[in-house]
């Protein structure tokens, strides 16, 4: 694959970017990482991205070891040496070897990596023109007293479960419950259920899980989008029930920006024909990618 990684203070090729199988970022999940992507040459959102890592470092006490500024040119650099136009942008930190005979976090010494690959799609454009067929799973979202979703983590069995499960179904992903009968999120995505306008010419509503869910920045900018274009958005909690009737259905993430839902548990989505998603998809969906020419967002991989 091409691309190019940052380890151990270095930039060497992607096959030769390699940890020790008893740092705890493999043996514990015990890690944080972030996802930015670049678009014709620009990074989408860096600093919201930059601001969240920062956030989820100091969330879990891991210091990588590098200022901020730092981080940023290391991600510039990744794309640069890539000599990629569309990337995958993925900054990570791991708690790292504790010495030796240590349980004590304490004692690690904590590591900063990065990578730069061809961009990632959780579904490509011809599949996004199709729709995705998503279903609800029966695993349970791990709870966030547990584990904080709004911190980006590893900890993906539950994911990894419901995606078989998908599978067995006929489905090609899954949500999560969280186990009250009320959606949370999907791996690598956020939901929005859009409801069309009570009465004639009033506006759509969108509704998205407000709690044990990441706050994802793909997720932020269509909240703003929609709001920028008079529709309503509720962040509350979305009881799978509320899912099943919504007219349109789309889930977001930075591999894809907005992607249409087809399907849900086999059932087509507000009794569409395959191929059409609803007026409000098809609009925020354009309105996301022409923002990846707005300067106020987008900023050139330096050269």
């Amino acid at each position: 694959m091409q691309g190019h990684a940052y380890i151990d203070g270095n930039f060497v090729a992607l096959e030769d970017a390699k940890i020790s199988i008893f740092d705890w970022g493999f043996l514990h999940s015990d890690a944080t990482y972030d996802v930015a992507h670049v678009w014709r040459g620009r990074f989408f959102r860096l600093d919201d991205h930059l601001d969240r890592f920062e956030a989820n470092l100091g969330a879990l006490r891991l210091n990588p070891g590098l200022s901020r500024a730092q981080m940023r040119e290391v991600m510039h650099e990744c794309v640069r040496r890539a000599g990629l136009d569309d990337a995958y942008v993925e900054v990570l930190c791991t708690r790292g070897r504790p010495a030796p005979g240590s349980r004590d976090p304490r004692t690690c010494v904590n590591n900063f990596m990065a990578f730069a690959i061809p961009f990632v799609w959780i579904a490509d454009p011809d599949k996004q023109r199709r729709g995705v067929d998503l279903v609800v799973g029966t695993p349970q979202r791990i709870p966030p007293a547990s584990v904080d979703p709004r911190i980006k983590n590893y900890h993906w069995m539950d994911f990894v479960m419901g995606l078989f499960e998908a599978y067995d179904r006929g489905g090609e992903t899954v949500v999560l419950t969280d186990g009250a009968g009320h959606i949370t999120e999907g791996p690598g995505f956020n939901v929005f259920a859009v409801h069309a306008g009570r009465s004639p010419g009033a506006p759509a509503r969108l509704v998205t899980p407000a709690a044990g869910v990441l706050e994802g920045i793909s997720r932020r900018t269509l909240i703003e989008l929609a709001q920028t274009a008079g529709l309503g958005v509720e962040q509350r909690l979305l009881p799978v029930d509320e899912l099943r009737r919504a007219d349109e259905i789309f889930v977001s993430s930075t591999g894809g920006g907005l992607i249409p839902i087809a399907t849900l548990d086999g059932v087509a989505v507000g009794g569409r024909q395959a191929g059409d998603f609803g007026p409000v998809s098809a609009l925020l969906q354009q309105r996301y990618w022409d923002l990846h020419d707005d300067p106020q967002y987008a900023q050139p991989v330096r050269g």
